[in-house]
C-alpha cells in the first residue's frame, strides 16, 4: 500500500440513482461521493453537521472506504479558497471516516461569478503559485490527505509555460499533494491534440497517484468529449490495462447521469476489472432482480 488507499482495489462513484446496485457489489474496494451532495443540517446554537445517507453509511459500516470528492473549491482561482468550503470538505471527511479528500486542478469562479463548470488553469508560473498557495491552505484545514485531479480541457491558454506533466510534477513537488489521475481525461486531452495518450500518462508523477478515475465519453464535431454519461470506450480500457500493468493503482468508475440498466453498469465494471487484471465485483449483484 503506497498511498491512502490499498493498491489494486476497484471502486465506483456513489450516486443515489445507482445506490441499490452498488450495495450488492461484492469485494468493492472503495467508493467516492460528491462532497457537495452531502446535506448539512443546522442544529441549535449555530452548530451544523454533515448528514450521510443511510445507503452510503451502510457501505462505511461494511468497512468500505468512502472518499469525498469536491467540485466547487476552485483551487485554481485567483481568490483565496473559501474557508467555509474547506470546512465542509473536512466535515465530510470526518463524517465518513475518509482516508483522503479529492478536488480538481481547476477554477470554477472569478470575481464572484460562478462558471458552473470546471475550467482549465493556465499552466504558467503565476498560476502554479496560486494553486500551490490554495492547496496548502486546503491541506492545513482538512486533517486528511488531499488529492487533486487533472481535468479534460478543449483548449489551452496562450500563456502556458509548462506541459501538463511538468506542471503537475512541480505542483506535487511544491505541496506534497497526491494526484487523482483521471485516465479518461488524459485520453481526451491527448486525442484532441493528436498526442499519444499512453506517453502522456507515463510522463505524469505516477509515484504520487492516490487513485484513478475511469469514465466514458463520445466524439462530436471531430472532438472527443469527456461526458461521464457514455460507456467507457475500448481505447480508455486499453490505457487502463497498459497503465495498471506498470502501476497497480486503485481505480474507480465514474458515471454521472443517463445511468444505464443495471446489467450494463455491471458489464462496465467487469470490463475495467478485466482490463486491470482484477477480480470481478459483480457476481452477487447479477443474482439480484431489478
Amino acid at each position: 500500500m503506497s498511498g491512502p488507499l490499498p493498491d489494486s482495489v476497484l471502486g465506483i462513484g456513489w450516486r443515489r440513482e445507482i445506490c441499490g446496485v452498488i450495495a450488492e457489489l461484492d469485494g468493492l474496494g472503495f467508493a467516492e461521493v460528491i462532497a457537495e451532495s452531502l446535506p448539512v443540517r443546522r442544529r441549535s446554537l449555530g452548530e451544523s453537521r454533515v448528514e450521510v445517507p443511510a445507503e452510503l453509511a451502510a457501505l462505511k459500516e461494511r468497512g468500505i472506504a468512502v472518499v469525498p470528492h469536491g467540485v466547487s473549491l476552485s483551487l485554481g482561482g485567483a481568490e483565496a479558497v473559501d474557508e467555509r468550503r474547506i470546512a465542509h470538505l473536512a466535515a465530510c471527511a470526518a463524517a465518513l471516516g475518509a482516508p483522503l479528500v479529492s478536488e480538481h486542478v481547476a477554477f470554477v469562479r472569478a470575481g464572484g461569478v460562478e462558471a458552473g463548470h470546471l475550467l482549465p488553469v493556465p499552466r504558467s508560473r503565476a498560476a502554479l503559485d496560486v494553486l500551490a498557495r490554495n492547496i496548502s491552505r486546503t491541506q492545513d484545514g482538512l486533517g486528511v490527505p488531499l488529492a487533486v485531479e487533472n481535468i479534460a480541457a478543449l483548449f489551452d491558454w496562450p500563456d502556458d509555460e509548462y506541459a501538463e506533466s511538468e506542471f503537475l510534477a512541480e505542483l506535487v513537488e511544491r505541496t506534497g499533494v497526491y494526484l487523482l489521475l483521471d485516465i479518461a481525461n488524459v485520453y481526451a486531452n491527448a486525442r484532441n491534440r493528436s498526442r499519444d495518450p499512453l506517453d502522456e500518462l507515463l510522463r505524469l508523477p505516477t509515484d504520487r497517484v492516490a487513485y484513478c478515475h475511469v469514465a466514458g465519453g463520445h466524439e462530436s464535431d471531430g472532438r472527443y468529449h469527456d461526458t461521464h454519461t457514455d460507456p467507457v470506450p475500448a481505447e480508455v480500457l486499453a490505457l487502463v490495462s497498459a497503465f495498471t500493468e506498470r502501476h497497480p493503482v486503485p481505480l474507480i468508475l465514474e458515471r454521472d447521469g443517463h445511468y444505464p440498466p443495471a446489467a450494463e453498469l455491471l458489464d462496465e465494471l467487469d470490463a475495467i476489472a478485466a482490463a486491470a487484471r482484477r477480480p470481478s465485483l459483480t457476481a452477487r449483484a447479477r443474482t439480484v432482480g431489478p
